[in-house]
């Protein structure tokens, strides 16, 4: 391929302009990072499957009309999707108590919560990605109140996508984070889902034992996450058996 312009590169990510006007190539990278980067590593694999496991999930959207930024995967590890303005939130949606919130609350992991809990978090590395509510999105500007009640519509319709996708292949949808971009055509603005969905985004527990398949893995030296990632992908069907990447560690 001709060489391209880098636009930005990510602690998973690296984004490049597009062969079209309005269009992006997203590359998945082997690293793995955890605490605001302060833990990484390269895990051989592990870009190949959140780049498959990203489609499936995006395409799945896309086919029940929920707008997502993915056009197609290019290859292996790249896919082209529509550019778009990214809000500054990583919006996250929690079914069960886990990681931040037990901590915060002092519920016990794998509580089921009375209903599903939308949270905002401001996106700055530097800050460490802050809880943020409404009222601060709303005074600093980030989104207005039509864009919040567009985001909470679109955050619970994912939701219950992904409940249902994973509950048939016996797991469990923990929570999970998106993120959502502006796309402007002519003088309207529409929302879409954008960045990734993979199980670097998602807590994702087997409903039967409880084993964690996410990056939970890797934060917590639970194993190997590229086994974890595989047994996902399998289970849904993304990856044929011969094509799941054993793990590979490399320091």
């Amino acid at each position: 391929m001709a060489r391209r312009k880098k636009i930005y590169e990510g602690k998973a990510k690296i984004l490049y302009e597009g062969p079209e006007p309005g269009t992006i190539v997203q590359y998945f990278k082997d690293d793995a990072t955890a605490f605001n980067a302060e833990k990484k590593d390269v895990i051989d694999g592990k870009g190949v499957l959140n780049n498959r496991l990203s489609e499936f999930f995006m395409t799945g959207l896309n086919q029940i009309g929920v707008p997502t930024h993915f056009i197609r995967r290019l290859n292996m590890r790249e896919q082209l999707v529509r550019s778009c303005e990214i809000i500054p939130l990583e919006v996250i949606v929690r079914n069960y108590a886990a990681g931040s919130l037990s901590k915060r609350l002092g519920i016990a992991e794998g509580t089921q919560l009375p209903r599903p809990i939308v949270e905002y978090c401001y996106k700055d590395d530097s800050l460490g990605d802050p809880l943020v509510t409404e009222e601060h999105i709303a005074a600093f500007g980030w989104a207005s109140q039509q864009d919040m009640d567009d985001i909470l519509s679109l955050a619970l319709r994912v939701n219950d996508f992904m409940s249902g996708v994973m509950l048939a292949v016996g797991i469990r949808l923990i929570d999970f984070k998106i993120e959502i971009g502006r796309v402007y055509e002519g003088d309207f603005q529409r929302l879409i889902v954008a960045d990734e969905i993979s199980p670097d985004s998602c807590r994702l527990w087997d409903i039967e034992t409880g084993q964690k398949l996410d990056k939970d893995v890797f934060r917590r030296d639970l194993g190997s996450l590229t086994d974890a990632y595989s047994e996902v992908a399998r289970r849904l069907g993304v990856l044929p058996k011969s094509n799941v990447t054993k793990p590979t560690l490399i320091n």
